[in-house]
């Protein structure tokens, strides 16, 4: 979906792809699995010995987020949670949860389900 120039960043509403594994341990961590797919992999995993899937293991403010995303949240609400959980430690709060919004997109973790 193109992102209306106008839009805040913080009503964007992210939804996990939903390709991606993961599990929670008893601890609360997170960890996400991801399928390293496509020729140069393949490559990569006979040839280097590369494993087949990646495992991504979430800090504890990633590892409190990425279960709460369920495409209905906007940024800013998941914020409020956010700082109901951690308080000052969250801060600087929308800074760093852009960022990490930022990243999960970069990879293709999360995709916007913005409503216009």
């Amino acid at each position: 979906m193109k992102k209306n120039i106008n839009t805040n960043y913080l009503d964007r509403i992210p939804a996990k792809n939903e390709s991606i594994n993961w599990s929670k341990d008893e601890s609360g961590a997170v960890t996400l699995e991801i399928e390293n797919k496509g020729v140069m992999n393949r490559i990569a995993q006979k040839l280097f010995k590369k494993p087949k899937i990646s495992y991504i293991h979430l800090d504890e403010t990633g590892s409190f987020v990425w279960p709460i995303i369920d495409g209905k949240k906007n940024i800013a609400e998941i914020g409020t949670e956010l700082e109901d959980e951690f308080g000052e430690k969250a801060h600087p709060l929308y800074e760093r949860l852009a960022k990490y919004f930022q990243i999960l997109e970069s990879y293709g973790f999360v995709k916007w389900t913005d409503k216009e």
